[in-house]
């Protein structure tokens, strides 16, 4: 009678377990492709490259300069034309051009960088939404990012910090 009793507690708490599990729902989804079908993303690609092209022309423009004044240079000191305080004051104005450029070049890149995060960040805020109301309105439990196996979205549930915190006496 009494291995009969603990076999149907068995029985009882395996089908709770099993129920349970039958009752979480899972779903994946690859962010990457989501974002690389987008035709969001698509048109903030098409306005960066035309943000970039304006930058470049602008930057080769300085090259050309450069590039004109160092030939200058280097025809009159082969015409032997310069003096010596010439020379170093047509020298500093070749390095301070050419740090000039290397800043602008610079300058590009942290400007493409926030071009981007202005128009890819409305695009993510309205993915995080979408998928955070599929998770709700699906009643999924969780959803993973496959491009990164990352975690989207999580139903929400008790938040164990304070009483792990509390375990490791912290």
């Amino acid at each position: 009678m009494k291995n009969f009793k603990k076999a149907i507690i068995t029985m009882v708490m395996a089908l709770f377990v099993v129920a349970t599990s039958w009752s979480q729902k899972f779903g994946h989804i690859n962010s990457q492709q989501l974002l690389v079908e987008s035709p969001l993303v698509k048109a903030a690609d098409l306005q960066i490259t035309e943000y970039q092209k304006t930058l470049i022309t602008k930057g080769e423009g300085m090259v050309k300069k450069f590039e004109g004044e160092y030939a200058a240079y280097v025809a009159d000191r082969e015409a032997e034309i310069l003096n010596q305080i010439q020379i170093q004051q047509r020298e500093s104005a070749l390095q301070a051009t050419q740090q000039s450029i290397q800043k602008y070049e610079q300058e590009v890149q942290q400007k493409l960088a926030m071009k981007r995060e202005e128009l890819y960040k409305p695009i993510l805020d309205k993915v995080k939404v979408a998928i955070d109301n599929l998770g709700k309105t699906g009643e999924y439990t969780m959803i993973f990012d496959t491009s990164t196996n990352g975690l989207l979205f999580a139903m929400e549930g008790e938040d164990l910090l304070a009483r792990v915190k509390a375990d490791l006496g912290w």
